[in-house]
């Protein structure tokens, strides 16, 4: 009786991921990376950090008013982000 142990490349990096728990960290890279391409050239040049804790996104941004427009809008850049990373990577935007 022989057992076939054979996967795809990519199903076994993604394997490696989970058993690692890395898959998450990954995610959290992919959205980050993908903010100017979401946010566009404007946004992004008015933000001097971001990072995710807890599913939660901070942003700080030189802009007061830019700030003000986002936090009108975070359920949208929510749901942007997530559709970029592929999954639900964060449920809140904080701005700063």
């Amino acid at each position: 009786m022989s057992q076939h142990n054979e996967h795809s490349l990519k199903d076994a990096i993604q394997l490696l991921l989970k058993a690692y728990r890395l898959d998450d960290k990954l995610s959290e890279k992919r959205l980050i990376n993908a903010w100017e391409e979401v946010m566009g050239k404007m946004i992004a040049k008015h933000t001097t950090d971001l990072s995710i804790r807890n599913k939660q996104l901070f942003i700080t941004l030189d802009s007061s008013a830019l700030r003000n427009e986002l936090a009108l809008a975070k359920t949208k850049i929510i749901k942007m982000l997530n559709d970029a990373a592929g999954r639900t990577v964060i449920n809140e935007v904080i701005l700063r």
